[in-house]
């Protein structure tokens, strides 16, 4: 009995424990509800108003034509210019940037090859990534600036040009800065997270590799690479996510120009949210579209690169699942018939 009540006591001390991870999640819940779910929902609020003006807070829903702001958006010259700029800067810098990952990746985790100060090149190949906005903006401007400027300098020294040039009005070198930057920016943190991946792959897969005759180039191709395909997903999802809401660089930069080249979608919200007439409307408007544009390129991602074994099995236990609680209700009801058969009968022979 004493033993009893002992394990019934240790049970009711996990379980009052177990209260205070409740009591530790409610911050992380406030936050989320203020700052995440509120604004989201605020925002598709007002894309169906007329909300606009500097301090205003009135607004009404527009009845006569609740999609005006959507169709106000999609057909605005500069939106479709902002939407082509965000895709087609995203494009030209991802490439570069998970090609040159890949091949520090392969470098960094080659077990055949003993690099010396692994951890001192990581920290420089990952640190762009660290700095500011702000700084790397004033200082690509600093560099391209004119008519003095370091890069002005050596073009002037090298007599590529004849006198200094201001590249920065050049729409296709400005938009070439921003995508450079970009891809500068980010391939450490996508060399660390492939690293990472890499890292979580069995030793025992590489030895048989190894003592199965394969090269460096066959061992990372055959074995290294379908093994990081989920990570390989995860990256190009978030550097989606994250190039088409690309916002700083092209802002602080040049912002927007020159002649809108380098204006991204998130450039155009905020210009329409907080320039000019500070139409809120429009603004919701436009972050909605893309949202949805996001998402469903996301599902398509997902789905292309989903791993079809991975995905055949998962359905086939779903299925297994399903036939298994089918056949435990057709029991249950057997089971029940027959005990109501036998009542029956009971009660006939009573």
């Amino acid at each position: 009995m004493k033993k009893v009540k002992k394990v019934k006591k240790v049970k009711n001390k996990k379980l009052s424990y177990a209260r205070y991870g409740y009591y530790f999640s409610i911050p992380f819940a406030v936050a989320f509800l203020l700052f995440t779910l509120y604004p989201i929902v605020y925002t598709v609020i007002i894309g169906f108003t007329d909300l606009k003006g500097l301090g205003m807070t009135r607004f009404h829903f527009l009845t006569d034509d609740l999609f005006r702001n959507f169709k106000a958006v999609l057909t605005n010259p500069s939106f479709k210019q902002a939407l082509s700029n965000t895709v087609v800067m995203w494009v030209l810098n991802f490439i570069p940037q998970i090609l040159l990952a890949l091949l520090l990746t392969a470098w960094f985790t080659d077990r055949r090859s003993k690099i010396a100060g692994q951890g001192f090149f990581k920290v420089i190949f990952y640190m762009p990534n660290i700095i500011t906005a702000a700084t790397i903006a004033i200082l690509f401007n600093a560099l391209f600036g004119y008519p003095m400027g370091p890069v002005n300098d050596i073009l002037v020294s090298l007599k590529i040009v004849d006198k200094p040039v201001n590249l920065l009005i050049n729409k296709t070198i400005a938009r070439g800065i921003v995508i450079f930057i970009q891809t500068w920016m980010w391939y450490g943190y996508t060399m660390i997270t492939l690293i990472s991946g890499v890292l979580g792959i069995s030793p025992d897969i590489f030895e048989a590799a190894e003592v199965d005759g394969a090269n460096r180039t066959q061992t990372f191709w055959y074995v290294t690479l379908p093994n990081i395909k989920t990570i390989l997903l995860f990256t190009l999802v978030t550097s989606l996510i994250g190039g088409l809401n690309m916002f700083d660089i092209p802002k602080l930069f040049l912002l927007g120009g020159p002649d809108n080249a380098t204006l991204t979608t998130n450039v155009f919200i905020y210009n329409q949210a907080f320039s000019g007439s500070y139409m809120y409307n429009r603004a919701a408007a436009a972050s909605m579209i893309m949202l949805v544009i996001i998402a469903i390129l996301s599902g398509i991602l997902f789905m292309i690169l989903e791993d079809k074994d991975e995905a055949a099995l998962r359905r086939l236990n779903i299925q297994q699942e399903k036939n298994f609680k089918r056949r435990q209700k057709e029991l249950f009801l057997k089971e029940k018939a027959q005990v109501g058969v036998g009542r029956r009968h009971a009660d006939v022979e009573k």
